[in-house]
């Protein structure tokens, strides 16, 4: 494998974690990088004329370069807007992390950067014994986390950095999202999530309103790849 992998994860569901990938997705292609994305487990999902359509997945295939079907960018989709274990248990479907990992081989013998982007948080379950962190260490892939900038957030940042490096997999750093536009003191929560992760953040996302241009990471792609 040639290509660079990271694994979108984030310290809670709802912290805008597609909003983050798509947009690194955007900075890494305008380098003119071959980029493939993941959404290998999605649920809260659509029916059309194709099946099954995850608004997540289809954001993440319109930002990559590749000329991936649908089907290559989510393996696992599931209709109901629940937890992937609980979607998969009443499908019938166990979610094997092998045949993600296969996926992921797939695509970077042809890319420079495969960018996967998780379902909820480090810990989402997505089977009776797995979880996102099993997934994420089943791929060859460094791991970004998306800490939603609201009240809890030094807590939530700081329990998944310790279990990403419990796992001993590489971090490839952090970027700050601003989901809360009424969240008190961002200063002072951004130097304390600054000590608590090692580091500054790779970019710190401002407050997204409706119908905005849509978001470049170009600070972040840059330090990601020089």
């Amino acid at each position: 494998m040639s290509a660079h992998g990271l694994f979108v994860t984030g310290t809670d569901t709802g912290v805008g974690k597609t909003l983050i990938a798509c947009a690194l997705v955007r900075a890494l292609t305008a380098r003119d990088f071959r980029v493939g994305v993941l959404k290998p487990v999605a649920s809260g999902s659509l029916r059309t004329p194709e099946g099954l359509r995850n608004e997540d997945a289809l954001a993440l295939a319109a930002c990559a370069n590749l000329g991936q079907t649908y089907r290559e960018v989510n393996r696992y989709c599931f209709e109901p807007p629940v937890s992937p274990h609980i979607a998969a248990d009443e499908a019938n479907i166990s979610i094997d992390t092998g045949l993600i990992a296969g996926d992921f081989r797939a695509l970077a013998a042809r890319a420079d950067w495969v960018v996967a982007e998780g379902a909820g948080g480090w810990y989402a379950p997505i089977g009776p014994r797995q979880t996102m962190a099993d997934l994420a260490a089943a791929l060859p892939a460094q791991v970004l986390l998306v800490v939603g900038l609201r009240l809890g957030c030094l807590n939530h940042a700081a329990l998944s950095r310790e279990a990403i490096g419990a796992r001993g997999l590489p971090f490839a750093g952090w970027v700050a999202s601003a989901v809360d536009a009424e969240f008190a003191r961002p200063r002072e929560n951004l130097a304390a999530l600054t000590r608590a992760l090692g580091a500054p953040p790779l970019e710190v996302v401002p407050h997204q309103i409706p119908g905005a241009r849509p978001l470049l990471l170009a600070q972040a792609a840059a330090r990601l790849a020089p």
